[in-house]
């Protein structure tokens, strides 16, 4: 579509906009950063249908205790470099506390020896809701972990089946309970996009999952990779991936709920690895990079356009100031804010960044 330019008497329309409320849950007060270390199906008896982990993670071989000594260190000298403060040490990509125990323990201890050393200040794992016990509650404590993240997925059974995942809704409410009472702090995983899912039950999934009080949420669009039992499903017409449109829709109505409540979206979409950049055929559905910019730009584009719509602004020019790190997503990737508003409402859109 062809749009012509403004001349210097166009109507001129100004939003500024702190952006507080639209991306309030991204607003991380405290800044960690984290030394990830992948264990890839470590300790998972159960194979969910999406599951490929050593693919989406990029890890193929097992990690040894001296393997984490390793990566922590390489962490460690680029951190003392940068003089960064927070430091935390995560166990990604498997089911930590499946692991055989004393497997477990040799890991904790690496971390350990850089938490007594002041180095790094705390510990974060991810684990399955049915692999939360008491005895292994008491263990982590003695470790110092600090957060145990679960792998939610769903709060709706049917779909939980279908996706082979190997419990129930009633285990993750059993194991957010216990972690609260042994004072970790909780960490919840959602998937957008299950084989039986629709955006009713993950809008009840979101509900149910705040009723339990996590203070983190990650939240994943379901890629399809080769091989997995749900990839051979989509070769079979049994199941059809997300578009990206489609996944940032249904994540963006899943965070207007988040909204209402002080839980923190510490990831929205898989971590960026070389075979998801490059958009390998073995992984199919809402593949993105920046997954997480287009939903913070669509946010931020819903709030501009009601404000578009109230004043009647059309034909002219549209300057939106908003705090400098916003401006990229306010602008959006691929200038798809911009493209949406001069293509809609013929407003050339110029984004303005405040540091104030």
């Amino acid at each position: 579509m062809q749009h012509k330019m403004h001349s210097n008497d166009s109507k001129k329309y100004h939003i500024t906009l702190d952006l507080k409320e639209e991306l309030k849950n991204f607003q991380v007060k405290e800044k960690k950063y984290t030394i990830p270390i992948f264990i890839p199906h470590k300790g998972c008896k159960n194979e969910c249908v999406f599951c490929n982990q050593r693919k989406i993670s990029g890890v193929i071989q097992d990690v040894t205790p001296q393997d984490v000594k390793v990566e922590i260190e390489e962490y460690l000298k680029y951190f003392n470099e940068t003089k960064t403060q927070v430091i935390e040490i995560a166990f990604f990509g498997g089911s930590f506390t499946g692991i055989p125990l004393e497997l477990q323990k040799q890991y904790l201890q690496v971390a350990n020896e850089y938490i007594k050393t002041g180095q790094v200040k705390s510990i974060r794992l991810s684990t399955r809701p049915d692999y939360i016990t008491i005895p292994i509650l008491k263990m982590l404590k003695q470790y110092h972990v600090e957060t145990i993240e679960l792998g939610v997925q769903s709060m709706d059974d049917t779909v939980l089946k279908l996706s082979k995942r190997g419990h129930t809704s009633k285990e993750v409410v059993r194991a957010s309970k216990l972690i609260h009472l042994f004072d970790f702090r909780l960490g919840h995983q959602m998937m957008i996009g299950l084989p039986g899912s629709n955006l009713q039950s993950e809008l009840e999934t979101i509900q149910k999952v705040l009723k339990e009080k996590p203070e983190d949420l990650r939240i994943y669009p379901v890629y399809v990779i080769d091989p997995s039992e749900l990839y051979t499903m989509y070769q079979n017409k049994e199941y059809m991936p997300l578009t990206l449109e489609e996944a940032i829709f249904r994540c963006q109505k899943v965070i207007h709920v988040c909204q209402n409540t002080n839980v923190r979206i510490i990831r929205l979409g898989l971590q960026s690895t070389d075979i998801i950049r490059e958009k390998n055929k073995e992984i199919v559905g809402p593949v993105s990079d920046n997954f997480a910019e287009y939903v913070m730009a669509e946010l931020v584009k819903e709030k501009i356009e009601s404000i578009v719509k109230e004043k009647g602004y059309r034909n002219g020019i549209l300057e939106v100031t908003v705090p400098s790190k916003y401006v990229s997503v306010t602008v959006g990737p691929k200038k798809v804010n911009k493209l949406y508003f001069e293509q809609k409402y013929s407003l050339e859109y110029n984004v303005k960044g405040d540091s104030k």
